[in-house]
């Protein structure tokens, strides 16, 4: 019995071709069919996202691969693929904190894709605004990082904007320090945003002494500073390297591994359930004691996991104090409206500030 001959590296790279072939016709099908159910969708007046349906198909896929693919590549292809294809319903345009190559211009690519038109703004506050007003369908702003803490102004626009929160992205941070020449001796000036300055400041410290730092509003603007002038080293995102053709002098300059920031995506209509949800709400304490007390018992007694709970002065109104509160489940959860339902009565204020999906990579540990 003849031996068959082995394969070729022609032959291989012949049968990659009708392979990647294959793939773009399933793609191009793919989409017209998205097409189709998006013109079914606006007979029907329903929503172009169904958050549910898109965990199904992540699901599916993670089971059908058994791990032989490696699952986050798998995942960032696939989110990448149905992006698309509900964008081909309606585009989306998406507001971050600019200019280009933030960390949070990368959190909106990682949630929405890159079909996706990204709008930069000069301030979370300019985000909010737009977005309540109708110019742009989503925001995506910083909440809590997992080192620094809560992103305060963030939390403020909350307080002051009506929108809604319609989902979550956690993007592991990793500062590089960038200049033009690539040569830590020609850093004079290290220049970054607050927060990436705070969580480099050891390593600065030890690496860079008496080199002064200067806080600017984001690390795309300082990766524009650096890519001006020779003699500034930017703490940037690595989509800021290529965006501005810069130079690593130094990866991962961080103090802590691990470090990871939570976005929220922020809308006018928060998305309906989709199976793993979190809900999030804003409420004052009455003036008399045990009131926070109280407000706790309720959620304890329905049985509601705790994720989250930050408390703002109320600027306006010394020594009063609003909270912000994370929550397994969603608002559609009978357990979650009868909890809200009986928290009115122990609350001088109380606003539903949305239910979405539990980030992929969240455990949603409960506090």
């Amino acid at each position: 019995m003849s031996k068959e001959p082995e394969p070729t590296l022609l032959s291989l790279r012949k049968r990659i071709d009708a392979i990647d072939n294959q793939i773009l016709a399933l793609l191009k099908e793919r989409l017209r069919c998205a097409q189709e159910v998006g013109k079914i969708k606006n007979r029907e007046n329903r929503a172009k996202w169904d958050p549910q349906r898109e965990r199904e198909i992540f699901d599916r896929l993670r089971r059908y691969n058994a791990g032989e693919f490696p699952e986050p590549s798998l995942n960032s292809i696939f989110r990448e693929i149905i992006t698309t294809c509900r964008l081909s319903q309606k585009q989306a345009d998406v507001a971050y904190l600019g200019p280009e190559a933030t960390f949070s211009h990368l959190a909106g690519v990682k949630n929405f894709g890159h079909s996706a038109t990204y709008r930069p703004m000069e301030t979370i506050e300019d985000i909010f605004q737009e977005v309540e007003r109708g110019r742009i369908q989503y925001g995506i702003v910083p909440v809590e990082n997992s080192i620094e803490g809560a992103v305060t102004s963030t939390l403020d626009c909350f307080m002051k904007y009506q929108t809604k929160i319609c989902g979550e992205v956690l993007l592991e941070i990793r500062h590089n320090l960038v200049n033009l020449s690539g040569d830590l001796e020609d850093v004079k000036r290290v220049v970054s945003h607050s927060q990436p300055l705070a969580q480099c400041r050891q390593w600065l410290k030890k690496n860079l002494p008496g080199v002064p730092r200067q806080s600017v509003f984001s690390t795309g603007l300082a990766a524009q500073m650096a890519a001006e002038d020779p003699e500034i080293g930017a703490i940037a995102s690595e989509l800021a390297i290529s965006t501005y053709n810069l130079q690593v002098v130094v990866r991962g300059i961080e103090d802590y591994r691990g470090n990871t920031t939570r976005f929220l995506v922020i809308g006018r209509q928060s998305p309906s359930k989709s199976g793993k949800d979190k809900t999030s709400l804003l409420l004052g304490l009455l003036d008399r004691p045990g009131a926070l007390h109280d407000i706790l018992s309720v959620l304890a007694q329905r049985g509601i996991n705790l994720t989250r709970i930050e408390s703002r002065p109320v600027k306006s109104e010394p020594g009063k104090y609003l909270f912000f509160i994370d929550m397994l489940g969603h608002m559609e959860d009978a357990h979650i409206e009868d909890a809200f339902n009986d928290l009115r009565p122990c609350c001088s204020q109380l606003e539903w500030l949305g239910s979405y999906p539990v980030a992929e990579d969240d455990p949603a540990r409960s506090i």
